[in-house]
């Protein structure tokens, strides 16, 4: 008699964006940026900054040292078997899986947690108990939509699109929500994006067209938070600029998750997508889409002149220099 196929248990909706950590030794400048011109909640402990949005102790953190770039992006899941899942999953592709010590958890505001080196040599990390605060918000911001959809989402540029698409996909169970090409800076970008659970995506994955480059310095090209109001979004926008911080692209509206929103460089270079009301996905009729643009209208470049674009070219090239880290190969 025929043995019945193991069915694989699904962590969609399971999992969620829980926390980022940066390394930086622009301190003072993210003070500035996280608590004047964004306007989260934000103090110092010793050499770190934290930033909460919510009632989690911990969302964003800078830490001293010399990357300024991301560092670790951490994931909520639902319960010990959906850890417990995901980490079964990486030791069977090979992956390497270590615990985090306790001073490392503080740190990050969880109980526990455990981490792998992800796509691009991101640290990827997952926890079950976040650390909760009551102690009250000073933020300009009314508030930040959170909850099972996260603390927002984060785009990345590769050079293996079908690599990092594959990590997120067999190991989370993301989900294909839809696709955009855009030409931007001379180049011509075509973006996948995923989600993880009812926000319209967790992580968005761009590559150049044809030649595979990648022009951002940074691990990921930027991280999006969600505000409450659209006064909040439009306020930030103004203390950004008023106080000198560069606008990569204005406040416009995306073609795909319809957000309102405006993209900011921070001080170690990624930007931040300060974004308003995205459409949450309905699974029961959702379908993939191919857009042309990301922007419905605005988005339009501010501060981002020739140079930068110049720039941009010359990583690109420079990019096929250099291998890019993965994981395991797609279907390994």
């Amino acid at each position: 008699m025929a043995t019945a196929p193991e069915t694989r248990t699904s962590l969609f909706g399971k999992v969620r964006m829980g926390y980022a950590l940066v390394e930086s030794e622009k301190h003072q400048d993210w003070l500035r940026f996280t608590r004047d011109a964004l306007g989260l909640d934000v103090h110092r402990e010793d050499d770190t900054l934290i930033c909460r949005l919510d009632n989690h102790a911990r969302r964003l953190l800078i830490c001293q040292g010399p990357q300024e770039d991301m560092l670790a992006l951490g994931y909520e899941l639902a319960d010990q078997a959906s850890l417990d899942t995901v980490l079964q999953r990486l030791r069977d592709k090979g992956v390497a899986v270590e615990a985090g010590d306790a001073c490392g958890a503080a740190l990050r505001g969880v109980e526990q947690y455990w981490r792998c080196r992800g796509p691009k040599a991101l640290a990827i990390e997952f926890y079950v108990t976040p650390l909760l605060s009551d102690k009250p918000l000073s933020m300009l911001a009314s508030g930040y939509v959170t909850g099972e959809a996260g603390m927002g989402h984060v785009a990345i540029t590769s050079r293996r699109p079908e690599a990092v698409q594959a990590f997120w996909q067999e190991i989370l169970d993301a989900r294909h929500s839809d696709d955009i090409e855009q030409r931007i800076g001379g180049l011509m970008l075509d973006i996948r994006f995923l989600r993880l659970n009812p926000r319209h995506h967790s992580v968005a994955i761009a590559c150049t067209r044809g030649r595979r480059m990648d022009p951002i310095r940074t691990r990921i090209q930027h991280m999006n938070v969600q505000c409450a109001t659209l006064e909040d979004m439009t306020a930030a926008f103004q203390r950004c600029r008023r106080l000198g911080y560069r606008i990569m692209m204005g406040v416009g509206q995306h073609t795909n998750d319809r957000e309102l929103s405006f993209y900011v460089q921070s001080p170690s270079g990624f930007e931040i997508e300060y974004g308003w009301d995205p459409i949450a996905v309905d699974e029961s009729s959702w379908q993939p889409t191919l857009h042309q643009g990301i922007s419905t209208w605005g988005h339009q470049p501010l501060d981002h002149n020739l140079m930068d674009e110049l720039r941009q070219i010359t990583r690109a090239a420079r990019s096929l220099l250099r291998s890019e880290y993965i994981p395991f190969e797609p279907g390994h």
